[in-house]
């Protein structure tokens, strides 16, 4: 028994008592209450009623493949293997162990990995991802490219026009995008993407693209930059993180296959409309560049106009912020 199973019992907000959760998940009444205090410590307001039963408090967004599979549209490009975990140490790491010793029996589809927390979420330069559950979506895919490394370009800043393309159309406003990975909403940090890099077979690259996209948060103790979730943004609308993967996934895939195809031109201007860094001072974080924020070029470099003329950085050399 896990505690996803006992929470997609309790969902409905009614009493059930220990006998009937028994009974239902098989388990003894004993186990039952183990998983209880189990749910209760990962953050579960279950409310134990004496002689009575157990009774959920919050209102709870379950993931479930099932849903999930039933919001892709049916002209889909690709098949898509969707598997959903409780808990993982990290849904990149798990796209690539399964990719890595081809665990997933349906080596023909893109693999979809979604965890409910992560225990090692990882952002850009090793940095910790807040992961909580019950709250965010976790979604990493396994993605093949013909053309190898060297065609991979411009990759993370498609990624991101997917996403919030497949945001402002489900009602997030003004979404704009952070160079290299980032998603914000009025400044803030709404999402981010980790693009991992991790074998190339027979001229095709392999890659691991990792989204995390804050749906529920409320609280993130230790997080030392502005955020925020689409439940701040949302005005009172209740969103469902299966309706919010298969947007994802079905954006990130169609624009996935047009960048095989044309490459990341048709790209470029649908980046520049959402960049917060244009025509903005820039620093760099690390080193001594600084300058007015002049957009991407045609491989998706960032552009600086500096004192000694116009400077073009590539995403892995450096990190940049608005000067305050």
């Amino acid at each position: 028994m896990t505690t996803q199973a006992l929470i997609q019992l309790l969902a409905d907000g009614q009493i059930h008592s220990g006998a009937s959760l028994a009974a239902r998940l098989g388990v003894s009444r004993t186990a039952v209450w183990k998983q209880v205090r189990r749910a209760q410590d990962k953050g579960y307001d279950i409310e134990t009623l004496k002689g009575r039963g157990y009774r959920l408090l919050d209102r709870v967004d379950l993931l479930d493949p099932a849903g999930i599979f039933a919001g892709l549209p049916p002209d889909l490009a690709r098949p898509v293997d969707i598997q959903v975990f409780e808990t993982l140490d990290s849904t990149n790491a798990e796209v690539a162990r399964q990719r890595a010793t081809a665990a997933s029996g349906n080596e023909a589809a893109t693999l979809v990995c979604i965890a409910d927390t992560q225990t090692a979420g990882r952002g850009r330069r090793g940095r910790p991802w807040q992961s909580p559950a019950g709250e965010n979506l976790y979604l990493s895919l396994g993605l093949t490219l013909r053309g190898g490394f060297a065609a991979l370009e411009g990759l993370s800043l498609v990624i991101g026009v997917a996403i919030a393309d497949a945001l402002e159309a489900l009602g997030v406003p003004d979404v704009s995008l952070k160079w290299p990975n980032d998603l914000q909403v009025s400044g803030e940090k709404l999402a981010g993407i980790l693009i991992e890099l991790q074998g190339e077979l027979e001229g095709a690259a392999q890659v691991v693209a990792g989204i995390g996209l804050n749906v529920h948060m409320q609280q993130a103790p230790g997080v030392d930059q502005a955020w925020t979730s689409l439940a701040r943004v949302g005005e009172g609308r209740r969103w469902r993180r299966n309706q919010l993967a298969a947007a994802l996934v079905a954006s990130v895939l169609n624009a996935v296959d047009r960048f095989e195809r044309e490459g990341f031109a048709p790209f470029r201007a649908r980046w520049q409309q959402r960049d917060v860094f244009m025509d903005r001072d820039l620093v760099a974080v690390q080193g001594d560049l600084r300058g007015l924020g002049c957009g991407i070029d045609e491989a998706g470099h960032y552009r600086i106009r500096t004192d000694q003329g116009l400077q073009t950085v590539r995403a892995g050399e450096i990190s940049m912020r608005v000067v305050s």
